[in-house]
């Protein structure tokens, strides 16, 4: 794929706007997130050259560009799927594409089941690390420009991010779990075996995104921040059977809590903090 072509139609759309500082990365259910964007600039992915037009039911497939505060931000609402058939490229494409209009901070959502059975659908869990179950890396082939080859992985989300979001959840009186990320290639839901086998390799929830874009973020130098919306617990800990519709729903439901919690964070952060990292 080619990222300038990508990256130079996207900010031929923008025209003369600022370059966004920080990209957010909506998953299943939680595209209301984007209606908090002031002043929106909307791209349909398709418009986007190399993109495919989003597959999956909840993901709107488009980019909304604007303000959230005086913060100018790209929202990415939906994304690819290795599960898809798309390539690890493909999957990716939109971390380096936003890399290369300026984006310096990478904030991510996404549905996942609980494992950790204490959780409940409707919690929202800030990720402190993660487990890469797909066996496959974005990074595999020849170093692209831009990218490191070996990323350090000691810290993938970033602490002073995951800071500010604990502070903001307090302040708004939301509760945050914090948690460690399992992803799996899908698209099936796990198995019961599969629930209880992720527990005891240190999981709290389980998805099939996330970690492919966190990677290349991370070798390309941007900062990370991710929170997962428990959508539903895993296969064996509860007796209903699971529904993407029922991932849909909940998202929806609770999609405005994450929605407070990534502008209290935006809000957060002093001007040019997202390259130096906030302290």
């Amino acid at each position: 794929m080619d990222i300038t072509a990508a990256a130079d139609t996207l900010r031929a759309r923008l025209g003369d706007r600022p370059t966004p500082d920080i990209a957010v990365v909506l998953g299943s259910g939680l595209g209301s997130v984007a209606s908090a964007v002031m002043d929106p600039v909307i791209v349909p992915f398709i418009d986007v050259p190399g993109f495919p037009a989003a597959g999956v039911a909840g993901h709107a497939g488009q980019y909304v560009y604007g303000t959230m505060g005086s913060c100018p931000v790209l929202i990415q609402a939906g994304r690819f799927h290795h599960y898809e058939g798309h390539a690890m490229d493909v999957v990716a494409a939109p971390v380096r594409v936003a890399a290369k209009l300026g984006v310096r901070v990478l904030v991510l959502t996404n549905a996942a089941g609980g494992v950790n059975p204490e959780l409940e659908p409707g919690d929202v869990v800030l990720v402190e690390d993660h487990l890469n179950l797909m066996f496959r890396s974005p990074l595999i082939g020849p170093t692209r420009e831009g990218e490191e080859r070996f990323p350090d992985m000691s810290e993938p989300y970033d602490a002073a991010l995951r800071k500010a979001a604990l502070a903001a959840a307090e302040e708004l009186g939301v509760p945050l779990r914090t948690g460690v990320y399992a992803a799996l290639t899908g698209p099936s839901y796990e198995t019961a075996a599969e629930v209880r086998m992720l527990g005891r390799l240190g999981a709290d929830v389980v998805g099939m995104s996330t970690v492919p874009e966190v990677i290349v973020a991370r070798a390309l130098g941007l900062r990370c921040l991710a929170f997962s919306m428990v959508t539903n617990k895993g296969t064996g800990l509860s007796p209903e059977p699971l529904s993407h519709v029922d991932v849909q729903e909940v998202g929806a439901r609770s999609g405005r809590v994450v929605g407070d919690l990534i502008q209290a964070v935006i809000a957060s952060l002093p001007e040019g903090a997202q390259s130096r990292g906030a302290k």
